[in-house]
């Protein structure tokens, strides 16, 4: 099974960006809510 799509949503939010990059690197989409979705645009 091929992973296409993430949900991203933190609390701590310490390793956030890199997490996200590496997923989006494998071509995985990233969604997410609030406060991450802001740090991450």
């Amino acid at each position: 099974m091929k992973i296409r799509r993430a949900l991203v949503s933190v609390h701590d939010k310490t390793g956030v960006v890199e997490l996200a990059k590496g997923l989006a690197g494998l071509g995985i989409e990233i969604v997410s809510t609030g406060g991450t979705a802001s740090l991450l645009r």
